[in-house]
């Protein structure tokens, strides 16, 4: 179908005002904590540079394409047919998928370069619960195998790989994952296959996602993964404190992210800094670094408002955190490698906490053994050093042990 350039009906009107509030041309990721941290350390946050354009010169709607918003129609086709037709604006100003109020059942679709896509306030994409629509893909290299299970995986609901500038957006729209389908059929161990996740941008540069509502993802909510300038800012993430593995934001093998302004209720750690798993993410060798997280609230009683692995093997390090708020969670750091894990995690900074009942404040483990098969290397040794906390305050703490050998 042809898309009209530059349509100005209300509601893509609307998106283009909230999306020229929100995407900024340069973002300066360095501020708040100075580079090296407070007092002390030799790295540099540095910049994470977006030149997205605040509105695109194509847009569209997800009804253009034959979507049925009732929650029981599949609109999976609708959804890859959109995106294939905004792909051919990539290099002519970009294109804007709109999806207006009502429930949008869908599989998993694909995303493309220099593209929006925007959520009206009354909008929820929701995963569909048939299997035949979740496609089973390759283990991801720094893995060598699925986290749930050997072999492969299955896709996660919004995925895009090897993309420049994308923005995932909207007027508080929803994106609801419908776990209790997958957390049951995990819990009876009825799956082949390692669960997706809600959003997994993979080898990307320029990411963006705000203003949106996460819900009951089957596992981590939102997954960039070898992937660089990324911002991530005013999102609410909620699943049960009681879902498995539902982690809130994993940034994976990435440089340069910015976290910020979000609310995250999950099963797993609120946010989990990773960089592969054992002798396959030695391999890749690709680690997480210039992160900075600020102004988090957290709830997880199970798990860690920030956690740093535990598959850490391409390293973590220069990670800044700052004015985070933490309700009702087992620990407020957690630091989890272990023997074969190799890297290492340095250069951490954080400041101003604020901790609300929790079992502990800091927890260190060099002993989390999990691995993705025997080949590992016992020799691979993880280097933790330059950990730094500052203006902590916690109350209600129940344990004081800190550190597991």
């Amino acid at each position: 179908m042809k898309l009209q350039r530059r349509i100005f009906s209300y509601p893509v009107l609307l998106a283009c005002i909230l999306l020229m509030a929100v995407a900024e041309c340069r973002f300066r990721i360095s501020g708040g904590l100075p580079a090296g941290g407070e007092g002390g350390g030799g790295s540099a946050v540095g910049e994470t540079k977006y030149t997205a354009t605040s509105c695109r010169a194509h847009t569209a709607s997800l009804t253009d394409f034959g979507a049925v918003g009732d929650g029981v129609t599949s609109n999976t086709k609708a959804f890859q047919a959109a995106v294939t037709a905004l792909a051919e604006f990539s290099g002519d100003g970009g294109g804007l998928l709109y999806v207006p109020a009502g429930q949008w059942l869908t599989g998993p679709f694909n995303l493309t370069s220099c593209m929006t896509l925007f959520l009206h306030r009354n909008a929820v994409i929701l995963a569909t619960q048939d299997m035949n629509e979740w496609p089973v893909i390759d283990f991801l290299p720094s893995y060598g195998r699925g986290r749930d299970a050997p072999g492969g995986r299955y896709s996660s609901l919004i995925v895009g790989s090897n993309l420049t500038d994308v923005i995932i957006t909207g007027d508080n729209g929803t994106i609801d994952g419908q776990g209790g389908f997958w957390w049951a059929k995990f819990h009876h161990k009825q799956l082949k296959y390692t669960r997706g996740y809600l959003v997994e941008l993979l080898y990307s540069d320029q990411i963006f996602v705000s203003n949106l509502v996460f819900l009951n993802s089957p596992s981590w909510n939102i997954h960039p993964v070898y992937s660089s300038n990324i911002i991530i800012k005013g999102i609410t993430i909620s699943a049960p404190v009681h879902s498995p593995n539902t982690d809130g934001i994993n940034p994976d093998s990435c440089s340069h992210v910015r976290i910020e302004d979000c609310y995250i209720v999950s099963g797993d750690d609120c946010i989990a800094i990773k960089s592969g798993w054992d002798e396959y993410g030695i391999a890749v060798g690709m680690p997480s670094q210039h992160i900075i997280i600020r102004r988090l609230t957290c709830v997880s009683p199970t798990s860690a408002t920030i956690a740093l692995g535990s598959e850490m093997s391409g390293g973590v390090q220069d990670v800044r955190a700052e004015d985070i708020t933490a309700i009702d969670t087992e620990s407020g750091v957690r630091i989890k490698t272990a023997i074969g894990r190799g890297g290492f995690i340095k250069d951490i900074y954080v400041r101003r906490m604020n901790l609300h009942t929790m079992k502990w404040v800091f927890w260190m483990t060099g002993n989390y053994n999990s691995h993705p098969d025997q080949k590992y290397n016992p020799d691979a040794i993880p280097d933790v050093e330059g950990i730094s906390y500052s203006h902590v305050t916690a109350e209600n703490v129940t344990t004081a042990e800190g550190w597991r050998e």
